[in-house]
């Protein structure tokens, strides 16, 4: 039964692994031509309405006070945090490049449910694991010419909010069932989006290109609303360290999208920092 239960995890795990691939790509699209506090927030905003619609059309149990301290922090990593760490940086920096950096999500993942959720990975682990994460600080300093630009620093900002983020998600998805987790946690979140959105609102939306709108619309109902139904729940059901090993997937798989949808160029070197930190 156990092992059914972590099979289930991992294919749901790899799931949202794939809808979390086409992020930066899409919110590098969506920045060209929109604000990035706009399209941070804004998509928030947007998948925040939706998870209030489907709460009040399914009517699930509201969360107990253990809950919604969870989901509170949760959001703070993964409706705030990430998202305006990454917005900001792919105003700087090829998706691709970010790709990279936000290898070291997986170690991040597993260390946060260490310390969240007392899960106890292997000393082996944690070894290659640091040697992974030393490969993607060298990518970094390679990249900014012997120094850490401040678009790498926001990005490892994002691979800290994104783990804790999951990590406590995952906890409360463990008792609510994970696409509530994270639409009572966006839903939470709706009275301090509201006002910052209508603040940053662009002064003439028919000016932007669909492309833009379209990056804006994936990051809004996919990546931060429809994937973690998929997400959470593999890794409430296979174990925040050992599901969270399957993103070390995504940065080929965004690699890829970025050079079909943003047209960026299949650097070789960047994907021979990608090969390394995945065969560490």
């Amino acid at each position: 039964m156990s092992g059914t239960r972590e099979s289930r995890g991992l294919a749901w795990g790899l799931l949202g692994v794939a809808l979390f691939s086409l992020t930066l790509p899409a919110t590098r699209a969506a920045v060209a031509h929109l604000d990035p506090l706009f399209v941070a927030l804004g998509r928030a905003l947007l998948a925040a309405g939706c998870a209030a619609g489907v709460l009040a059309i399914t009517g699930p149990r509201r969360p107990d006070r253990r809950e919604w301290r969870l989901l509170a922090l949760s959001a703070a990593g993964v409706v705030f945090g990430f998202p305006l760490f990454t917005t900001w940086a792919m105003r700087h920096v090829p998706a691709s490049h970010g790709a990279v950096v936000l290898a070291v999500l997986p170690l991040a993942t597993a260390a946060a449910g260490a310390l969240v959720a007392h899960e106890r990975p292997s000393t082996g682990f944690w070894a290659v694991g640091t040697a992974g994460s030393l490969v993607v600080v060298a990518f970094a300093l390679r990249e900014g010419g012997g120094s850490l630009y401040l678009p790498d620093l926001a990005l490892l900002a994002a691979v800290i909010s994104a783990a804790f983020g999951y990590a406590l998600g995952a906890r409360a998805a463990a008792t609510l069932g994970g696409w509530q987790a994270i639409s009572w946690s966006l839903a939470l979140c709706i009275p301090l989006l509201a006002p910052a959105v209508l603040a940053s609102l662009p002064a003439s939306p028919r000016e932007v290109p669909a492309g833009a709108w379209a990056g804006f619309l994936y990051v809004a109902l996919v990546s931060q609303y429809l994937g973690f139904f998929a997400w959470y729940r593999g890794l409430a059901l296979g174990g925040i360290a050992r599901v969270g090993q399957l993103q070390l997937l995504q940065p080929f798989l965004t690699i890829a999208a970025s050079a079909v949808l943003v047209a960026e160029a299949l650097r070789a070197e960047v994907i021979a920092f990608a090969l390394a930190v995945v065969a560490l």
